[in-house]
């Protein structure tokens, strides 16, 4: 799914694909690879399939990558 990260005065920081794969232990993560490359790895989605814990995760990951919180994660869907 295609999709742009936007701080909260609106400035687009990053555009990419969000994405589930699995991971080396088997377990399925949502994840985010930018246009320019970078990967940025969120959490394990649980076994109900709910995404509320690896959403959790990827965004304290955004967190780290651009040190600022109250982040926007938007779908562009065409």
């Amino acid at each position: 799914m295609r999709c742009a990260i936007s701080s909260r005065s609106g400035q687009i920081l990053a555009e990419g694909e969000l994405f589930i794969a699995q991971d080396d232990s088997g377990n399925l993560r949502l994840s985010l690879r930018t246009d320019r490359g970078r990967l940025i790895q969120g959490g394990a989605i649980d076994a109900d399939g709910s995404l509320t814990e690896a959403s959790r995760v990827l965004f304290r990951q955004f967190f780290e990558v651009w040190g600022m919180s109250d982040l926007t994660l938007i779908a562009k869907v065409k």
